[in-house]
């Protein structure tokens, strides 16, 4: 059986040769039988014979992507899942720091310089127009999970070094976790977001010991977790039905010293490697985005990394009489990478984050499965994992009544949802006027790129309290982040996208909405379909129905032939339509993605 990489390198090539529909339902067959193979699916998650239905199609690009529109639909349903997979598996990715750099050029001939704005016009750029679609999605997952952000004024100061840490991320998202999780480590960036930049080895005269930041969180948050893991997700406990603990401080303490002597990107050669350089003097103009150095390579520089033992996790490097930082390095994350939690810790967040809150054990188990293998003895391959989570039965299957399934849709994503779903164009091409959209008041209450911590704008284990959902023993991570102010400042602030405002720079099309606005039952089911997948329960269809008829079409009035009242009635489509699409952005069942 041929791995999952090679059948998405045989389907990218054929798809490029122009396959016909039975070639490419093959090829795609063979993709979902190696993912079956390596757990994902368990042995019921196979694609159907017949192409997904309007309504399956849509449902699996909210998942995997931005939102769903009327083309990605069309054009999924004429692919089949597994192809669509492999076809975004082999496009390009567009880099944000291209943008960057290209208006740092523009805006220095006028004096000034790039900022966070400009990170955003090009992200809300992507997650709108973009056709790298998978890509992107996945890079937003994982930009929640690997933490850095703009709210720490050192990387506010660094847009471009940010934007480049989101492209390592969407460059990763199709590669190996092992790859992810080194990039992440050294990318100064992350360095500097959690002080692993310019740390320095322990010093018994004056008392120092090595910063212990990064290494506490690249275990809890990045790969291994507070807890152990069985294969499913679930948590091991002792005698008394106590968690057990993944690792102790004795563990920090000893991964701290791996994460010393690392700071700057100097130059090519060794000797760029300079002391004034690991203090962030004499700064090299690429520093903001290549990854850091390790400064013990240069023989005068010899107080920067930890010669002494290192032990961690059942690991130990031995005390050495010449540093070794990239040594230590990949021993420490070869420890974290084979590590039995990696698989179901990763697993479960990126299913958290793209398809449901809580997924059951059978689940996890099935894409941790696919990340210990798979199909051909590979660990840690990011397409197997995106291809086990978005194609396993209990991503496929819709049932409207499992009251446990599904998440509370993040209102960057909601969003995203409403841009795509009506062909929004920006005027000038940049996207302005997206930039922060903190404010729970009258914005969104989330940027992207902004959490106020390193844990994310919300716990992927957060249980609102004195709920039913407590009672169930159910996550809802996103509920973390809402309450009665951010519900209606979401709401006023779609209704103001919703609205007319000529002056704004992103504009949606609502042109086949407007064809449809004198049938209330027809503009409302399409409305349902961009945005809902097609999932409206029967009474809030009822009930947007009549709200829209509520606001009545004024009769053509003629005068020679002329249509003299046709402003009023233009109006009044576009209130109706207004008003089917603002209903729905509202209503409970739209904020779960089902």
């Amino acid at each position: 059986m041929k791995s999952i990489q090679s059948k998405l390198d045989d389907m990218a090539v054929g798809a490029s040769r122009g396959w016909g529909p039975h070639a490419k339902r093959a090829a795609a067959s063979a993709l979902l039988a190696a993912l079956a193979a390596c757990g994902s699916g368990g042995g019921a998650g196979t694609e159907p014979q017949a192409p997904p239905t309007q309504t399956e199609s849509a449902r699996f690009l909210a998942q995997a992507t931005f939102g769903p529109t009327e083309a990605a639909t069309t054009a999924l349903g004429s692919q089949g899942y597994a192809a669509w997979l492999a076809a975004e598996f082999a496009k390009p990715q567009t880099l944000h720091r291209t943008y960057m750099d290209t208006m740092a050029a523009s805006l220095a001939a006028t004096g000034g310089s790039i900022s966070p704005s400009n990170f955003y016009e090009s992200w809300w750029n992507q997650a709108v127009t973009g056709d790298d679609q998978l890509r992107q999605r996945v890079a937003f997952a994982l930009s929640e999970i690997f933490v850095i952000s703009f709210v720490d004024g050192n990387l506010s100061n660094q847009p471009r070094g940010v934007a480049s840490y989101y492209d390592m991320l969407g460059e990763k998202a199709f590669g190996n976790y092992r790859d992810l999780l080194e990039s992440v480590s050294l990318h100064p960036m992350m360095g500097t977001y959690l002080t692993s930049l310019r740390n320095q080895k322990e010093d018994a005269a004056s008392g120092r010991v090595p910063d212990e930041n990064y290494a506490r969180e690249v275990m809890q948050l990045f790969s291994i977790g507070l807890y152990q893991l069985n294969g499913d997700g679930s948590v091991k406990t002792d005698s008394n039905a106590v968690p057990l603990e993944t690792y102790t401080h004795d563990d920090i303490s000893g991964l701290a010293k791996v994460f010393t002597g690392w700071s700057w990107y100097a130059g090519a050669n060794l000797i760029d490697r300079t002391r004034n350089r690991f203090f962030g003097n004499d700064a090299q103009l690429e520093r903001d985005w290549r990854p850091m150095q390790a400064y013990n390579k240069y023989t005068s520089n010899t107080d920067f990394h930890s010669i002494s033992a290192k032990s961690f996790l059942g690991t130990t490097i031995a005390a050495q009489t010449a540093a070794d930082p990239e040594g230590d390095l990949r021993t420490a994350l070869d420890t974290l990478f084979n590590h039995s939690n990696a698989g179901p810790f990763i697993g479960k967040l990126l299913i958290q984050r793209l398809v449901t809150s809580n997924p059951s054990p059978a689940y996890v188990g099935r894409v941790a499965a696919a990340f210990a293998n798979n199909g051909s003895g590979v660990r840690g391959d990011m397409k197997a994992v995106i291809g086990a989570i978005l194609l396993d039965t209990e991503a496929r299957t819709y049932n409207a009544g499992n009251t446990g399934y599904g998440k509370l849709r993040e209102p960057v994503l909601r969003l995203a949802n409403f841009l795509r779903a009506f062909n929004s164009s920006s005027t000038s091409g940049r996207f302005l006027g997206i930039d922060n959209t903190d404010d729970p008041a009258s914005r969104l209450g989330q940027t992207p790129m902004r959490s106020p911590t390193v844990f994310n704008f919300f716990r992927a284990g957060y249980v609102p309290p004195n709920t039913t959902l407590a009672s169930a023993g159910l996550t809802a991570p996103e509920l973390q982040m809402t309450h009665e102010v951010s519900v209606a400042g979401y709401l006023n602030y779609m209704r103001g996208w919703v609205g007319v405002n000529t002056a704004r720079d992103v504009q949606q099309n609502f042109s086949a909405e407007l064809a449809l606005a004198d049938n209330a039952d027809n503009l409302v089911q399409r409305v349902n379909m961009l945005l809902m997948s097609g999932q409206m329960p029967d009474a809030l269809r009822t009930q947007i129905a009549a709200a829209v008829n509520g606001r009545t079409i004024p009769a053509a009035v003629m005068n020679a032939g002329t249509v003299t009242n046709q402003a009023a009635i233009d109006s009044a489509k576009r209130d109706r339509t207004s008003i089917a699409i603002f209903l729905t952005l509202a209503s409970p069942d739209y904020l779960i993605q089902k």
